[in-house]
């Protein structure tokens, strides 16, 4: 689950991470009213759109003001506004709110970022004096500039390790102590929120020697939101593309994409694979759809609802290996809810595994339009075919 940047300094703010003051706005009368504390003696502050992607500014998201009436201008400019940046896709995504942030007079510019490593099993701790860049751009032209350090979830960030980085980015050793508090509260807030991702892009240096998160972006693994309801209660759905939304509803795991080919699949494994030998074959898929190893009938039928619901499907590929769950069970699953849905586009099924025979008995005396397959392969080849006509 991801969440706006506001939301995200709320979170880090309560370990000790030092972050700008700022309030949210959803009209420019709000936003008028927050500028008024931030631009006194001459100051300035920032009007940043907010949405579930990066590459704001470049879309032209993030506006200095200097005055009132700069903040009203800009908010009035944002909000509404379809930002298209390089993570929302072509379709962009709509501004219906502002973060009125005070400004600051930065020195540095940097990155720091926490990510799980699958490979290592332990939190990695990237820094970079790259900040204010995408860290892919940087991992693709200068490579070396990404410093890391792997942490022992036993132990947690040692201060050495938080050292280690400050001094290897150049950071003063003046301030390297705030550098360690710095990313330690950023371990402890990732730890103890089950973040899946934590990105400070850009870590500033102030003039005045503070060091702050001047934007900041977190993911949350999912399967543990039952433990932080308030931060389940972040979740904004209008940031969410509604079929995923649906799928959630129903304990489905669904991503759409771009392709024809809508895929039903139990297994994320298996769901891959599909969408592999799906390209293999010459097609796209329009889906990464997982109905999981006991799926029952009502999620059979959102399931299909679900693919039915996008225009760009020109054919289905149930593709199942009945393990846990029956494959006659399956069988009648898909009959009845292929009934009740009304499925208008071709529908390819391939079933293996624990009384497959019998499924496939049902499924051709079901007097649906089923073209059915025994091989993996041969069910993503009729799928192709089916889908261009």
């Amino acid at each position: 689950m991801n969440i706006h940047e506001y939301q995200a300094k709320q979170v880090i703010s309560k370990f000790g991470v030092t972050v700008p003051r700022s309030k949210i706005a959803f009209t420019p009368a709000e936003a008028e009213e927050a500028a008024k504390e931030f631009l006194k003696d001459g100051g300035v502050c920032v009007v940043k759109a907010q949405i579930h992607a990066g590459g704001r500014g470049k879309a032209g998201g993030v506006k200095l003001a200097r005055t009132k009436d700069d903040v009203v201008s800009f908010t009035k400019e944002l909000l509404g506004k379809v930002l298209v940046t390089h993570q929302t896709g072509p379709a962009g995504k709509e501004v219906k709110k502002v973060l009125i942030e005070e400004g600051c007079q930065i020195a540095r510019e940097l990155y720091l970022g926490l990510v799980v490593d699958r490979a290592t099993q332990r939190v990695a701790v990237m820094a970079s004096s790259e900040g204010g860049v995408e860290i892919e751009e940087v991992a693709a032209r200068s490579p070396e500039k990404i410093l890391k350090e792997y942490v022992d979830p036993a132990t947690g960030l040692i201060p050495f390790q938080a050292r280690k980085l400050a001094f290897a980015l150049g950071i003063d050793k003046s301030l390297v102590n705030k550098a360690v508090k710095f990313m330690t509260g950023l371990y402890n807030a990732f730890v103890a929120s089950d973040c899946s991702m934590a990105e400070i892009n850009p870590l500033v240096i102030t003039k005045a020697g503070d060091i702050i998160a001047l934007d900041a972006k977190i993911a949350f693994d999912d399967n543990a939101l039952f433990r932080h309801k308030d931060i389940e209660g972040m979740r904004d759905l209008d940031e969410e593309d509604p079929k995923e939304v649906e799928a959630s509803r129903h304990n489905l795991n669904y991503v759409a994409l771009d392709g024809s080919i809508g895929c039903m699949v139990n297994g994320a494994g298996l769901a891959m694979a599909t969408m592999d030998m799906i390209k293999l074959s010459g097609g796209a898929p329009a889906n990464f759809l997982d109905v999981g190893g006991g799926a029952n009938k009502e999620q059979v039928t959102a399931a299909f609802n679900l693919l039915m619901s996008d225009p760009k499907v020109k054919a289905v590929l149930v593709n199942i290996f009945g393990g846990i769950m029956r494959c006659d069970i399956i069988a009648d699953g898909i009959i009845a809810a292929a009934k009740d849905v009304g499925i208008k586009v071709p529908l390819v099924v391939r079933l293996q595994g624990t009384n497959v025979e019998q499924g496939r008995k049902l499924l051709a005396e079901s007097g649906l339009n089923i073209i059915t397959a025994e091989k993996m392969d041969e069910a993503a080849e009729k799928a192709v075919r089916a889908a261009k006509g």
